[in-house]
């Protein structure tokens, strides 16, 4: 009979294959249009000029999707009403809310629900001085994280681009307050869906204007992707999503790490900083008792020395689907000690949205009730 370990690791090589191959399904189709949302202003431009409408309507459109949130083309008033009418079932590509919920400290959390009724979720994170949107790339993820309740629920699709981007602009519109920050931190791996990721952070930065420096692309860690990311030369953050500091518990906390040894995942981390200038941090969730001892954070240390990088480290947030522990405050000081005292940078990252569960770890496309 075989082992968990063993059924983990079948269960992740299925679930990632089927991931890859809808990553290929999507990423090698041309980009075409539409949906318009994701569209440069320069396609939008060739678009309507398909249409026998004069280059200009391009930057009509290009205003009123990203300036103004027009989520139909009959909307847009400077357009004439006959072609209006002709162009009116061509979709954008907006998304509607199928639930939101608020928490005390502000975070608010979006179920959307999708063209052909799938739901993916996205959190509004406010603080003072910034709007942070954490994204989803897939529907579901089939990376099953242990920890992780998105990587309980499976994996169905990748996004597309018009999908990611839709999510920020939903955000920003609830809060009535431009976005400053996006991490992709929700639902999905990345790097498993590249491309459709790559290129709705282009279509963030120049047509929505949210600056490169500002967004960050998290990962488990996928062979090869780290590189091809970094061949991107994109000014975006790398951050990591390590969570342990031996092969062997993080093989026991991330079935794909089976396949991809730590050290040559940190290798390929080496290969970014060379490569970008930018330094990666590495995203550690706190397990009391399974990897927050001293011994871990010295061991962590280890590993880390001689490059550029960060260590957020981060409190486990509870799920229902199994048992694991918030450690208190002393563990994670005495941990955070042991990395200050060799010059590793850490944080550690206060927990929002917990309430909802909106926090790290928690995401997953429960539904709520509907929103009319």
């Amino acid at each position: 009979m075989p082992s968990t370990t063993q059924l983990q690791s079948q269960n992740y090589q299925e679930l990632r294959s089927e991931a890859l191959a809808s990553s290929e399904q999507i990423n090698h189709r041309p980009l075409t249009i539409p949906p318009l949302l994701g569209a440069s202003k320069a396609e939008l431009t060739e678009w309507v000029q398909q249409q026998q409408q004069p280059a200009y309507r391009g930057q009509q459109l290009h205003q009123w999707i990203y300036q103004k949130g027009a989520r139909t083309l009959s909307e847009i008033s400077v357009f004439p009403k006959q072609w209006r009418a002709t162009v009116a079932e061509v979709p954008v590509g907006r998304s509607t809310l199928h639930y939101r919920a608020e928490a005390p400290d502000g975070t608010v959390k979006f179920l959307l629900r999708l063209a052909d009724n799938q739901i993916v979720e996205t959190v509004g994170i406010p603080t003072e001085k910034r709007l942070t949107v954490c994204v989803s790339s897939q529907v579901g993820c089939p990376m099953a994280c242990d920890f992780c309740a998105t990587g309980k629920s499976g994996f169905t699709r990748n996004l597309e681009r018009h999908e990611i981007v839709d999510q920020v602009l939903t955000v920003q519109e609830d809060f009535q307050q431009r976005v400053s920050n996006i991490v992709f931190m929700g639902m999905g791996e990345p790097l498993l869906n590249l491309e459709q990721v790559l290129a709705a952070v282009r279509s963030l930065n120049q047509d929505v204007g949210i600056g490169q420096r500002l967004i960050t692309i998290s990962t488990v860690g996928i062979p090869g992707r780290i590189r091809r990311l970094a061949q991107s030369q994109l000014q975006v953050t790398l951050a990591v999503s390590l969570h342990a500091s031996n092969q062997a518990l993080r093989t026991k906390l991330i079935p794909s790490a089976c396949q991809y040894p730590l050290e040559n995942l940190l290798q390929e981390c080496r290969e970014y900083v060379e490569v970008t200038g930018r330094r990666v941090t590495f995203e550690y969730i706190l397990l009391a008792g399974v990897n927050d001892l001293p011994a871990h954070a010295l061991e962590l240390a280890q590993h880390l020395r001689g490059f550029q990088t960060h260590v957020n480290l981060i409190p486990y947030n509870p799920i229902s689907e199994v048992d694991y522990q918030r450690p208190d405050s002393h563990r994670i000081k005495a941990f955070m000690d042991v990395l200050k005292q060799r010059h590793i940078a850490a944080s550690v990252r206060r927990s929002r949205g917990l309430e909802q569960d909106a926090a790290c770890g928690q995401l997953r496309a429960s539904r709520g009730a509907e929103v009319s």
